[in-house]
């Protein structure tokens, strides 16, 4: 199912990785500097020569924000905005079941010494949403999470196990990669990984995977608001 098609997009290649937010690439000929917001390693993904789209910006020091990287069947969305834009997209047109009955009532909502991404009103009370960006591949057809280390993540997570029976958890895995079957942890990226969901799933908090993709003209493609979600490695 076709969603939006992002506007201002140009086609890009890779180059290199600069920095953790800075990439190389190459438009219409001419090497450039992108913003790259997502904090993932990206191994697979940042490779000289992967194709991929930028979106133009302006109102700052670089011309570019990479968004989608070429993969298998079509792109993956590697862009934590866009990540964002698609949740709220969904959220907003009723497209999620399971926050079928939610609205989105603030972003950023700041819960003891974290950030979680959105507070929803829901006909049940309150519920707060962290989205986790999931454009690993493993085992071929698996979504998954994190590529590296990611103690800002776990904590998040011990801190929404902490707060379930008051806020009713939701960690959303984007699985924003064509052709997957389901989401599972990454445990060589993160050893402690699988037992913090494990001890978050055990208080409350409900795991889910939304997939979803770019195609070759630009338009964000939902395949699965509701992901299977393996919590092993």
């Amino acid at each position: 199912m076709r969603l939006f098609k992002l506007d201002n997009l140009v086609k890009c290649s890779l180059v290199d990785r600069l920095n953790r937010f800075t990439v190389r690439v190459v438009v219409g000929g001419v090497v450039s500097l992108a913003h790259l917001t997502n904090t993932g390693r990206l191994g697979e993904y940042l490779v000289g020569g992967r194709e991929g789209f930028c979106s133009v910006i302006s109102g700052s020091r670089l011309n570019y924000r990479l968004v989608a990287v070429r993969d298998v069947g079509g792109y993956a969305l590697v862009d934590t905005l866009t990540q964002g834009r698609v949740f709220e997209y969904l959220l907003s047109q009723g497209l999620i079941p399971w926050l079928s009955e939610c609205s989105l009532r603030k972003r950023n909502f700041r819960l003891v010494n974290e950030v979680i991404d959105y507070l929803l009103d829901c006909v049940d009370g309150v519920r707060l949403v962290e989205l986790k960006s999931a454009v690993l591949r493993v085992g071929g057809d698996y979504a998954s999470y994190p590529d590296c280390p990611t103690i800002r993540g776990r904590r998040q997570i011990k801190t929404l196990a902490e707060y379930s029976s008051v806020f009713k958890p939701y960690v959303v895995f984007m699985a924003s990669l064509p052709n997957v079957k389901g989401f599972k942890p990454y445990c060589l990226g993160d050893p402690d990984i699988l037992h913090v969901m494990r001890y978050a799933s055990e208080k409350g908090v409900v795991f889910k995977a939304i997939n979803s993709y770019m195609d070759d003209e630009g338009w964000v493609v939902l395949d699965d608001t509701d992901l299977p979600v393996i919590i092993e490695c």
